[in-house]
């Protein structure tokens, strides 16, 4: 598995429709989107990516959209290894909107997504095979039940050592799973049912964000 995500979203209601209809983000809107992200810093606007290809953006570089009911931003710096520590500054920003985070690394099998409400959080998790669950906090969404339950378990393999896998499911199955039910399409393993493939939406690439000085 090679997928990354270090994704951040304030949304009016569900992402998976607006993206499904989404138009080009205006540049306008996503300078001043980054802004209040990222108070204090500045960007020029350089050629855009689709979000399926923009998740985990190279180091000094942000994608973001904004667009009718949703705001997008991804940016190696929304990555956090307890998201409910999110800094207050990027939950204020959301103006009582929805907030989801969803961060994933194939290199360590990491996964964290976190959902806040008017404010208010109300799911957290954090885990790796390595660093176990490093928070989990709040009810499991649907998507989650069958991977708790025992339902999605790792195959064990010796190639891959001689212990089984330390969790009971891999995190990124998850995270994809997580990435369908918040965004309507994952980066690996099957389409979801009647919606666009991964790539869907379109994201205004911004170079490296500088402080003023």
């Amino acid at each position: 598995m090679g997928a990354k995500t270090a994704l951040l979203a304030y949304a009016d209601g569900d992402v998976a429709s607006v993206l499904k209809v989404a138009g080009e983000p205006t540049a306008e809107d996503t300078a001043a989107l980054i802004a209040r992200v990222f108070p204090g810093c500045r960007a020029q606007p350089t050629e855009g990516e689709v979000l399926g290809e923009a998740t985990y953006p190279p180091d000094g570089l942000t994608y973001a959209s904004s667009l009718r009911g949703v705001d997008l931003v991804c940016d190696r710096r929304l990555m956090f290894d307890r998201p409910s520590e999110l800094p207050a500054h990027l939950l204020e920003a959301a103006a009582g909107r929805r907030v989801i985070l969803h961060a994933m690394h194939s290199v360590s099998d990491w996964l964290a997504f976190a959902v806040w409400e008017d404010g208010r959080l109300i799911r957290s998790l954090s885990l790796s095979p390595d660093g176990g669950i490093v928070e989990d906090i709040g009810d499991p969404f649907p998507f989650e039940t069958p991977y708790w339950a025992g339902d999605r378990p790792v195959e064990f393999d010796l190639e891959w050592g001689e212990e089984p896998y330390a969790l009971p499911f891999h995190p990124l199955e998850l995270g994809n799973e997580a990435l369908r039910a918040f965004f309507g399409f994952p980066l690996e393993g099957r389409p979801a049912p009647r919606r666009r493939r991964p790539g869907c939406g379109t994201t205004a690439g911004f170079p490296p964000v500088r402080r003023q000085q």
